[in-house]
């Protein structure tokens, strides 16, 4: 599975920006997916999840409200609509794909990794 997120840039405080995550290879349509995000100098942090099924949806509490995963499996894609976005945000952003059901704001959870996509928010 190869994963390639996009649709990151500049943006002011309050702004919008909608991440894509393309998977090519096989289906993801059998996987849980997520997006992490990383700030220079910190570690990697989760995000959001979401489940094959879509059944289940994880924020961190840091974007509860604010952003939103959603993914269309007919196009092997998955989204993550950031709204009121703040200084705060600022990282690249990876989407990632899970066998696993479970526990999937850990990190060592996730079987493949995107490139990564800078997000700038500025005040």
């Amino acid at each position: 599975v190869q994963l390639q997120a996009s649709g990151g840039g500049l943006v002011q405080a309050g702004g919008s920006l909608r991440l894509s995550c393309a998977a090519s290879g096989r289906s993801v349509s059998t996987y849980a997916m997520g997006w992490f995000r990383q700030a220079p100098g910190k570690e990697r942090e989760f995000v959001a999840a979401r489940t094959w099924s879509g059944g289940s949806t994880y924020y961190a509490d840091s974007v509860k409200g604010r952003f939103t995963i959603s993914r269309d499996n007919a196009k092997n894609t998955m989204y993550l609509q950031m709204n009121t976005l703040k200084p705060d945000d600022t990282a690249v952003y990876y989407c990632a794909a899970s066998r696993a059901s479970t526990y999937l704001r850990q990190v060592n959870r996730y079987d493949y990794w995107g490139q990564g996509t800078l997000v700038t928010v500025s005040s």
